[in-house]
Formats: structure tokens, C-alpha cells, sequence
């Protein structure tokens, strides 16, 4: 009895330090976090030039619809995004990993799209980032996505 006392403070214990983990990223992390942030954020002013910024030359973005890539560059995607347009568009992560080695880095994330406060649709977004002159920048961005999302 006593062993299984144990046995569940501790990973209690560890079960809330990884919590904690998570949810308080480094400042690498953060840094790495900012230009994907300021991707959503022109994505939401509908601001091709706020996408580029943040953007490698020459990028690419895949998206899986059905089970088929639809490819274009993130120049592309940027141009599309900034359209003029009467909805309000959000796209929201949570639990971000990241992995940094030097001048590259990858998160992988679960996403939310919301049109005008609503989930559209959900999926899994991955982006893949290089440091240029000490600045982060998106290289790739491939995501899946869906309609049947869970009610969080």
C-alpha cells in the first residue's frame, strides 16, 4: 500500500513539472514561436506583407485536404491571405513542441482555424524555421486539416 502511495505522488509529481514544462516555453522557444505568431496575426489583418516578413524567400507551404497535398509557396499564400474580406479569421496553436538545433528548428502543433469565433476546422500545423542573420524565419509550413474537431 504504502509502495503505491509513492508510486502515485511521484508521478503526480512529474505529471506536473511536464505540465509545467510545457506550458512556460524558453526564451528560445519564444523566439522561435514569435514569427508563427505573426503569421496568425496577418493572417487575422489580412496582411500579405506582415506574412512575408516572417517568411524565407522561395518557401513553401503543403496543405493535406482529403488525403492530397495541395501545394504552394508561402508568397502564394501570403497574397491569398491578405484578400480583402468581411469574415474574421483566427488560427490558434496549443501544446507547441519545439525542437531547436542551432539555426534550425520545427513545431509541431495542434491547430484551431475559427471563422468569425467559430471552429471551422482543426488539424495538426508543422512548421519548419531557419535562422537568417539571427532572425527566425518560416522555411515550410505543412498542415492537415479537418472538420470534425473536438470541443475544447
Amino acid at each position: 500500500m504504502r509502495l503505491r502511495v509513492l508510486s502515485s505522488v511521484v508521478a503526480i509529481t512529474a505529471f506536473g513539472f511536464l505540465t509545467a514544462f510545457r506550458s512556460a516555453p524558453t526564451p528560445e522557444e519564444q523566439a522561435v514561436l514569435a514569427p508563427i505568431q505573426a503569421i496568425f496575426d496577418g493572417m487575422a489583418k489580412r496582411d500579405a506583407a506582415a506574412i512575408k516578413a516572417v517568411s524565407l524567400p522561395g518557401g513553401s507551404l503543403v496543405a493535406m485536404r482529403n488525403g492530397k497535398p495541395v501545394q504552394m509557396t508561402l508568397d502564394a499564400f501570403a497574397e491569398n491571405s491578405g484578400k480583402p474580406g468581411t469574415t474574421q479569421n483566427q488560427e490558434r496553436i496549443h501544446d507547441p513542441l519545439v525542437k531547436i538545433d542551432n539555426d534550425l528548428a520545427v513545431v509541431w502543433a495542434p491547430f484551431e482555424y475559427l471563422i468569425d469565433g467559430k471552429v471551422n476546422s482543426c488539424g495538426t500545423d508543422l512548421f519548419n524555421l531557419v535562422r537568417v542573420d539571427g532572425k527566425w524565419l518560416v522555411a515550410s509550413l505543412e498542415y492537415t486539416g479537418r472538420k470534425d474537431c473536438p470541443v475544447r
